[in-house]
């Protein structure tokens, strides 16, 4: 088993970011770890294949949890490739599948509420893009502490980004994929709060990002910043 961190550019605003998805690699089968932005299934697609591996052995895609750029390409993904099995949380599978409205969205409105009239159009275009991002069944949920992988991949519950957020943990590899719920700045040596403008539960995402670090694995895979190895 290998993960591969997966450095995926776009244009924004006339600057170039980046996401990091990460890709694992076992036993002939692949699990991609959250999808884009919308529109980014061949941006990944293009970073997967640089990298040498086959998309027909994509059998998993995991969602760390609902946000924009995590799950806007999900649907993408499941039309190309419908045989892949879709898992997150079951807190957060509500939210993609589109039952109930995403924690996202009414923090979003709730904010556009309270905006100064020259920031509104900001907000006002946020709501739309939340609103307008498509849906799909989760094939599988899973909870705090589960195996998954043949038993490699542990799941850690790590809450307030969003209330339902996942991390995993190889234990094996001496490795965690963190999603949100850690970052790198720019050449940075430590794990932070990502985003804690936007975390749903400040204080509890300070908790969720302790309890990684007292993992103290060897290699973290942030989702923003790229990855840190210690």
């Amino acid at each position: 088993m290998n993960i591969i961190e997966l450095p995926v550019e776009f244009m924004y605003e006339g600057q170039p970011f980046y996401l990091y998805p990460s890709l694992i690699a076992a036993d002939n089968e692949l699990i991609l770890v959250d999808t884009g932005y919308p529109g980014f299934l061949p941006l990944i697609e293009n970073a997967i294949e640089q990298k040498g591996y086959d998309l027909r052995q994509l059998k998993y895609i995991v969602i760390t949890h609902y946000d924009d750029d995590h799950i806007g390409a999900l649907q993408d993904f499941k039309e190309k490739y419908p045989w892949v099995t879709v898992i997150s949380s079951q807190r957060e599978a509500v939210y993609i599948s589109g039952e109930v409205k995403s924690e996202r969205l009414v923090q979003a409105e709730a904010l556009l509420e309270q905006m100064p009239d020259e920031q509104k159009a900001f907000g006002q275009s946020f709501v739309e893009l939340l609103t307008s991002l498509r849906h799909i069944p989760v094939d599988q949920t899973v909870t705090d502490g589960e195996w998954l992988f043949g038993g490699t991949c542990k799941i850690v519950a790590t809450p307030g980004h969003t209330s339902g957020h996942i991390s995993l943990h190889f234990p094996e590899l001496d490795s965690v994929i963190t999603g949100d719920a850690a970052y790198i700045e720019d050449n940075g040596t430590e794990l932070l709060v990502a985003n804690p403008k936007y975390c749903l539960d400040l204080p509890q995402a300070e908790q969720s990002l302790e309890l990684l670090k007292n993992l103290k694995a060897k290699h973290y895979y942030c989702y923003h910043g790229g990855s840190l190895h210690i």
